[in-house]
């Protein structure tokens, strides 16, 4: 990370100190040629007058010459005995052969900084090299207006001093780019340590936790709330989320290993007492047997209902077709009636009602009210079953006028393997998951279950399930 970010850093630097470079180099060169332009401008202006000549032309630097049509210099400016010696040139040549411009390369990547490029109609510019350093040289032919005289003015100017500027200019900005990425990479290693700081915290520990699996470590999150801050939230959430997971899946696991033990103690007991005395009268062999086979049922409902929630768990969902609601409360009602101890089975209210569901599914969800009913309502006792409609959805109620839950044990009645009391745990034959697999029916349905309870006034447990609408599947 710190070496990617001095690396933007320095090529973002890079980049200016080349912009600036190329217009830098580019406007003083461009300035040189528009000095020549205008000075040879001048010359031409002051020779067409009657007494006209070089003479107080020209600037410091300059030397200005006059050539004939043949090529012959006729006159120069004062000026050039004063400055170093000017190599000498031929204007024609000039003319024939025009240089490229002073700056290098790099400084003709960019336009020119005032208005046009310095150029005149008829003038030529070049350039010579001597000993004593480069020279730009512009030459402008012209014509008398009386016809009288032809020639060539010259203009030229040293680039000694503007050459050995640039290159200054040049070297202190190679100097500025080294100590710049050098800056960059050292202050990118600052910036990105402090700024990957809470990462690397919440790095330790993750791999600390999956050494220890101690899922109750967390992260220590600063008082500024940025984006690592929340980053570190979120993972302290995440944290508590699996810590939640594990110890109920612990609990699971360890509920689900002491109900499955149970039964294969009862069934191994009685195999043992058969096995060892087989001279056992016949009732008590009977009753050996019959216990045992109770027992082999129940671990295979434990079995079942363990599978579907496993199931459930996966996410495996459930398929919905048109279902009559009223048919499924018909079927469970005639299967549950026959295990009635005494109670009396009703049916109160029955509306021919269809609903989008699954007809297996919604069946095992009523006869897992219909029985724990029966196991907890008196022998006297009444089971009422009402279907009917309820604005948009279908209502299933099942009451009983049974012992009653108590208002603590209400929020705990959908936990796996959750007993409300004592009392309501005498019941052999249950495996304490059918209310876990009831609510997890009602949630692929898009229902809603809802158990309402008091202790010696019976229990009444309603589901709301959508009605089946037209553009349902079929």
């Amino acid at each position: 990370m710190a070496f990617f970010c001095a690396g933007i850093a320095t090529l973002v630097l890079l980049v200016v100190e080349l912009v600036s470079y190329s217009f830098h180099t580019r406007s003083h060169y461009d300035d040189l040629d528009r000095v020549l332009v205008a000075n040879a401008e001048h010359v031409l202006d002051e020779i067409e007058k009657p007494t006209g000549s070089l003479l107080g032309t020209g600037g410091f630097d300059l030397v200005l010459r006059l050539y004939d049509a043949n090529g012959k210099l006729t006159e120069n400016s004062p000026g050039e005995s004063q400055t170093a010696p000017a190599p000498g040139s031929d204007p024609r040549a000039v003319i024939k052969t025009p240089s490229q411009p002073a700056f290098d390369f790099m400084a003709g990547l960019t336009p020119p900084m005032v208005g046009m490029e310095p150029h005149s109609n008829n003038g030529h510019f070049g350039l010579i090299s001597s000993a004593e350093g480069r020279w730009r040289v512009y030459v402008l032919p012209f014509t008398l207006a009386s016809g009288t005289f032809s020639g060539y003015i010259e203009v030229l100017a040293p680039l000694e001093r503007l050459d050995s500027s640039i290159a200054s200019f040049r070297l202190i900005l190679i100097l500025l780019a080294v100590v710049g990425a050098a800056a960059s990479l050292v202050g990118g290693r600052v910036l990105a340590g402090r700024a990957l700081e809470p990462v690397n915290r919440i790095a330790d520990t993750a791999e600390q936790i999956a050494l220890s699996r101690d899922l109750a470590r967390r992260v220590e999150v600063h008082a500024k709330r940025d984006e690592l801050a929340k980053l570190a939230v979120t993972f302290n959430e995440m944290l508590q989320n699996l810590e939640e997971a594990y110890r109920w899946q612990q609990r699971f696991v360890s509920d689900a290993s002491h109900e499955l033990r149970a039964p294969l103690t009862a069934i191994q007991g009685n195999l043992e007492i058969l096995l060892r005395h087989r001279q056992l009268a016949e009732s008590e062999r009977e009753e050996a047997l019959s216990e045992a086979a109770r027992e082999a049922s129940r671990l295979s409902r434990l079995v079942a209902d363990l599978l579907a929630l496993a199931r459930a768990d996966a996410g495996v969902g459930i398929k919905l077709g048109p279902v009559d609601l009223d048919g499924v409360v018909m079927e469970a009602f005639r299967t549950a009636k026959p295990l009635a101890k005494g109670q009396q089975l009703k049916i109160e209210t029955l509306e021919p009602i269809k609903v989008a569901g699954d007809e297996d599914r919604l069946k095992q969800l009523l006869l897992i009210f219909l029985d724990n009913a029966i196991h907890y309502t008196p022998a006297a006792g009444e089971i009422n079953i009402s279907l009917g409609r309820e604005g948009a959805a279908a209502l299933l109620q099942v009451k009983d006028s049974g012992m009653g839950i108590g208002e603590k044990d209400l929020p705990h009645l959908f936990d796996r393997f959750y007993r409300a009391d004592p009392a309501r745990g005498r019941d052999p034959g249950g495996t304490g998951l059918g209310l876990s697999i009831a609510k997890w029916i009602v949630e692929q349905h898009s229902g809603r279950i809802e158990i309402q309870s008091q202790p010696g006034q019976g229990t009444t447990v309603s589901v709301s399930l959508p009605l089946l609408q037209a553009s349902s599947p079929t």
